[in-house]
């Protein structure tokens, strides 16, 4: 599924529980961060993300997560055309929440 020509999954497209080989990038705010994320994610906030791109293997199948989906569609788009293997979230933490989920605080 594509937004587009951003890479785009539904919530039926990634496992409840992470698999190693699966990253999970999380571009929101440190407060939404705090209120709870999905488990081992990595938490870098939209704003930083170019400035931490370093900190990302762009070999690395990785699912971009957001609120809604907005944020994590503007990050899957930029890191997508720097070469990273990314697909967003449609729906974000908030479709991950309302399917009940686990989220880490």
């Amino acid at each position: 599924m594509t937004e587009i020509g951003i890479p785009t999954t539904d919530l039926s497209g990634v496992p409840e529980v992470i698999p190693s080989e699966l990253a999970v990038l999380d571009v929101r705010e440190d407060h939404e961060w705090a209120a709870g994320h999905i488990a081992g994610a990595t938490h870098i906030p939209l704003g930083q993300l170019q400035a931490r791109v370093g900190e990302l293997d762009p070999s690395a199948r990785t699912v971009v997560v957001c609120h809604l989906g907005g944020r994590s569609a503007r990050a899957t788009e930029w890191l997508h055309a720097q070469g990273h293997d990314v697909v967003n979230l449609a729906g974000g933490m908030e479709a991950w929440e309302q399917a009940g989920r686990p989220v880490a605080t």
